[in-house]
């Protein structure tokens, strides 16, 4: 029997690991609320195609570190899509800041962005999702919320924050039938300039210091949401899912894999 359409609330349609979310969910027949600070328009091809393949699509740009506006997109999804079953938080704001030298103003930024919003989001989430006794809310978070950064002790605070937010809400929200995990992401194409570093060597030959020596893509993380959103994973709560091919295993750079002779750097 063919399960019911989802309905999801993406909170950045915007950056790589939203857009492949698009594509991902539509082929699973999802529909989207789209929080986009674009309006859209830096998604524009992922939302043609999810809208050829079925996908209802609503598109919006409001603040969500504050409170009216991630309570306006939760409302907004359940008014015109129906109950809202997946909210998937990925903000990922980044600015390079020293705890030294940082400005107060950037500090706020990062965390209202990231960590604030979250909160926000997840209590609007919460609120419609309880009395049905289901739903499923995923932060899209990193590595550094256990790892510095060495770049930004602002964008390590925030995940670190999102990551206690998550097993707090896993432990309520779950009382309710809500499911929350988060998805720890690890090193990308182009981190190593992302957290260029002073004080760390951790994003030198970054690439190599996977074990596979292959970077992740937005596709892996999207796959990985796409599972923990389904009803396979429904004994999946309160979970860390660590998805850094290994980079976090790795200390020893005389035993990183190195390119075998004729592969490109």
């Amino acid at each position: 029997m063919n399960q019911p359409a989802q309905v999801i609330l993406l909170t950045d349609a915007d950056n790589p690991v939203g857009k492949a979310m698009i594509r991902r969910f539509a082929g699973e027949g999802a529909h989207f609320l789209l929080n986009s600070e674009s309006n859209g328009t830096a998604a524009i091809a992922e939302i043609d195609v999810a809208k050829a393949s079925g996908s209802k699509v609503i598109v919006r740009n409001v603040d969500l570190s504050a409170d009216a506006g991630a309570s306006e997109l939760v409302l907004l999804a359940e008014r015109e899509l129906g109950p809202l079953d997946v909210l998937i938080h990925n903000n990922d704001r980044l600015v390079s800041m020293s705890i030294e030298g940082g400005p107060e103003p950037s500090y706020r930024e990062v965390i209202n962005a990231n960590a604030k919003s979250a909160f926000l989001c997840a209590r609007a989430a919460g609120k419609v999702m309880a009395p049905r006794e289901s739903g499923c809310i995923l932060f899209v978070s990193s590595i550094h919320a256990e790892k510095p950064t060495g770049s930004s002790f602002a964008y390590s605070a925030s995940k670190g924050a999102i990551k206690m937010l998550a097993k707090e809400a896993a432990l309520e929200l779950g009382r309710h039938g809500i499911r929350v995990n988060t998805i720890e992401v690890g090193p990308l194409e182009g981190d190593n300039e992302r957290f260029q570093s002073s004080l760390t060597t951790l994003y030198r030959s970054y690439d190599t210091k996977v074990p596979s020596a292959r970077l992740g893509t937005a596709e892996d993380i999207a796959n990985v949401a796409c599972f923990l959103a389904s009803e396979e994973a429904r004994y999946v709560n309160g979970a860390d899912l660590r998805l850094d091919g290994g980079f976090l295993l790795h200390y020893m750079d005389h035993k990183m894999k190195q390119p075998r002779s004729g592969d490109s750097p």
